[in-house]
């Protein structure tokens, strides 16, 4: 072995040891701060309904969040373009506190307005949050780069016993406030986070990164980047959609605040326990066929719940939507990495988030005044519309790509 080949070695070998470790730290990241979604949904509308005006406005706080998540979107990608996608992170941390803080004053002051300030904080912090998935990609070679996407979502799983559990052994310490203990530590464990992301290293920031390539309009009448964002628009949306309402649904359905829990609890592990495999799975089968698994997933969760209104239900109605999530849009996701240049991926991925979340806050909007004026299977029944348009879509999409190739 020669002395340049020898250093060569070398290099690559710090290269996947620096992957390595910043998957690790942003799946870690992941963990910590997909808590903020859980006891947000676990909490928000429960809360919502404690202090609302009026019973119609129960989920008026989840619907803020998604809100804030949809208008921090192309925001955060601006700062990952100027100034690196740390400083997002971390700008995204100090949300996610300040989100535990106004809740904590909310309940205290029995404020709800001041409630749905604390949950559009949440919100921003979780729009940053959810592109740990790209940074992760930055991180990777084009081969590995829906497996490194893959591997941080699979933090999410911690998130999913850490939220619940949260909620469950704190939302009683303080017995003159209902969940103000549980906020506090939602602060805290967003101010964890910010610890674990400061050792991340991400690729530096060069003149190539900020040139701007092709006009975002070019970019986003792509055939591709279209099927790419009505795919994860469709399973974010319906995901939302449910969630929102299920926690309410079951409380009117006289199930408890900790049955509740725990289907938000499998309902997250189902969200991003898959994570493990779907990065392979891509890689064997393909996005597209990820994705139309997905679908099919989110389809029986309706069905599901269409059955019946007992806790084996909903648990199995929130398991199954998850996963259904986890597939969707992770393949949506990888098929947002096939649609820009390297120069472009920041403001490419801000646009498909925005246009993601900004549709998902419509249907969680409408998802508390549905199940309050028409109840839990009008909810149910309505989901099946987006799936069918997602459906169609990737069929059109098939059959486009089937002549061309031709």
């Amino acid at each position: 072995m020669t002395l340049q080949s020898f250093a060569l070695t070398e290099e690559a070998q710090t290269a996947v040891r620096r992957e390595r470790g910043n998957v690790l730290r942003l799946a870690i990241a992941q963990a910590l701060a997909g808590a903020n979604s859980t006891v947000i949904y676990a909490t928000g509308a429960v809360v919502g309904d404690m202090l609302a005006p009026s019973k119609s406005l129960a989920t008026l706080p989840i619907s803020v969040f998604v809100v804030g998540m949809a208008l921090s979107t192309l925001p955060t990608g601006v700062i990952a373009q100027r100034h690196g996608r740390r400083a997002a992170f971390l700008l995204g941390a100090g949300a996610g506190v300040l989100a535990g803080l106004l809740a904590t004053l909310a309940v205290l002051y029995a404020s709800f307005w001041l409630f749905c300030a604390g949950t559009f904080f949440g919100g921003a912090y979780a729009a940053v949050v959810l592109s740990f998935r790209f940074a992760a990609a930055d991180c990777a070679p084009p081969e590995r780069r829906p497996r490194a996407l893959s591997l941080v979502m699979a933090g999410g799983v911690f998130a999913g016993v850490i939220g619940p559990q949260l909620v469950t052994f704190t939302m009683d310490l303080w017995p003159a406030y209902l969940f103000a203990a549980t906020f506090v530590a939602q602060a805290a464990v967003a101010a964890l986070s910010a610890v674990i992301l400061t050792g991340v290293q991400l690729p530096k920031l060069n003149s190539a990164t900020n040139a701007g390539g092709r006009p975002l309009d070019v970019i986003a009448r792509q055939p591709r980047f279209i099927l790419a964002v009505i795919c994860g628009v469709v399973s974010y949306l319906l995901m939302n959609f449910l969630m929102t309402a299920a926690p309410l649904a079951m409380k009117v359905c006289g199930l408890s605040q900790e049955s509740a829990n725990l289907g938000l609890q499998w309902h997250v592990i189902g969200m991003y326990g898959p994570s493990f495999w779907t990065g392979r799975l891509i890689e064997r089968f393909g996005a597209r066929t990820i994705v139309a698994t997905g679908l099919a997933l989110t389809a029986a969760s309706s069905a599901v719940g269409l059955l019946g209104i007992d806790v084996a239900h909903f648990w199995a109605t929130l398991l199954l939507l998850g996963v259904g999530w986890n597939f969707g849009f992770i393949g949506a996701s990888a098929m947002v990495l096939e649609c820009h240049r390297p120069e472009e991926k920041t403001k490419v991925q801000a646009l498909n988030d925005f246009v993601v979340f900004g549709t998902m806050a419509v249907g969680s909007f409408l998802s508390g005044g549905l199940l309050s004026t028409f109840g839990w299977n009008a909810v149910l029944t309505l989901s099946f519309v987006p799936l069918i348009i997602a459906v169609m879509a990737l069929a059109v999409s098939s059959r486009w790509r089937a002549i061309t190739t031709a």
